[in-house]
């Protein structure tokens, strides 16, 4: 007896809950498609991932411009900014690379950690943790 019975009667359904041993398709990630219409030219349509490397990409250029601080505060609120708008905006394009808590949650994670990064810097850090002090020099007993 067949696992799939539907499928040999043409009906296209499975008739098991099983996953099929082989994949033929990929599900297009959830806000996936264009972010604005056929219409315009190929970069417009993906306007927040251009948006998102245009200022990865400023930021980039502040470090090497011996801007450290700065253009890794922008890189991460870049990433901040990704994750606001595969929040709030129903298509992103490319911008969507996974499920929306997934892309969220990632882009959030990375731009947080680098903005705090960047704060926590040395030399004349502008945001001080007393706690992580500490915890350095009980660690690094010599």
């Amino acid at each position: 007896m067949p696992a799939d019975r539907g499928h040999e009667q043409g009906a296209g359904r499975r008739a098991t809950r099983r996953f099929p041993l082989f994949t033929r398709d990929t599900a297009r990630p959830e806000g996936g498609g264009r972010a604005a219409s056929g219409d315009l030219p190929a970069p417009a349509r993906q306007w927040p991932m251009l948006a998102v490397l245009a200022t990865v990409a400023v930021g980039l250029l502040l470090t090497s411009l011996d801007q450290f601080r700065v253009g890794a505060l922008l890189i991460g609120a870049a990433l901040l900014a990704g994750a606001v708008m595969r929040w709030i905006l129903p298509s992103v394009g490319m911008l969507a690379v996974r499920s929306r808590f997934t892309d969220i949650a990632t882009y959030g994670v990375l731009g947080l950690a680098i903005v705090l990064l960047a704060l926590m810097a040395q030399p004349k850090p502008w945001l001080v943790i007393p706690y992580l002090k500490d915890t350095l020099h009980f660690t690094m007993k010599s």
